[in-house]
């Protein structure tokens, strides 16, 4: 991932401006297509470092919050068949979806700090993030499946692709 247009590229003085924008209230701003920009600018940020993390750290021994067990457990039990491998979109964003996913979400109101805040999601936990391989989720949603991808190994992959890359240029 490169981030020749992130925040960076705001300038100390920008990025304070778009953290400060983003700490308002919703009801502030109505549909500012700028605020928009920035929303997808901080998500963006978001993805880049946690692919950097799990290219660079075995995600297996990764902790995402404080309350990574608690998340772990709820979901699981909420979604036990959930193929987190591959995502299907429709698992997350159908009626039917939705109608499953808003009281688990709604758990963490107060459990994780910007529980509902949108956040940028993999559809396939091999592949870095791409247009066609992001879904944009809410961060609890993230943490979920991110912290069940990473315990159950299926994140390792990328760790072990990065890993394998170093060694074969040293070569």
């Amino acid at each position: 991932m490169a981030a020749e247009n992130g925040l960076a590229s705001l300038g100390v003085d920008g990025a304070a401006a778009a953290a400060h924008a983003l700490s308002l209230p919703a009801e502030a701003y109505g549909n500012d297509p700028q605020l928009e920009i920035m929303w997808a600018m901080k998500a963006y940020q978001h993805a880049e470092i946690y692919f950097n993390l799990i290219s660079s750290v075995d995600p297996v021994f990764l902790k995402l919050t404080k309350v990574d067990d608690k998340i772990y457990t709820a979901f699981r039990e909420t979604f036990a068949d959930l193929n987190i491998q591959v995502l299907d979109p429709e698992q997350l964003k159908s009626t039917e979806a939705k109608e499953k996913w808003r009281p688990f979400c709604n758990q963490f109101d107060g459990v994780v700090e910007d529980f509902n805040y949108g956040t940028l999601l993999r559809l396939d936990c091999q592949k870095d993030y791409t247009e066609e391989n992001t879904i944009f989720a809410t961060r609890i949603q993230f943490f979920a499946v991110e912290i069940a991808r990473n315990r159950e190994g299926h994140n390792s992959v990328i760790y072990s692709t990065k890993q394998q890359a170093k060694e074969d240029e040293k070569k």
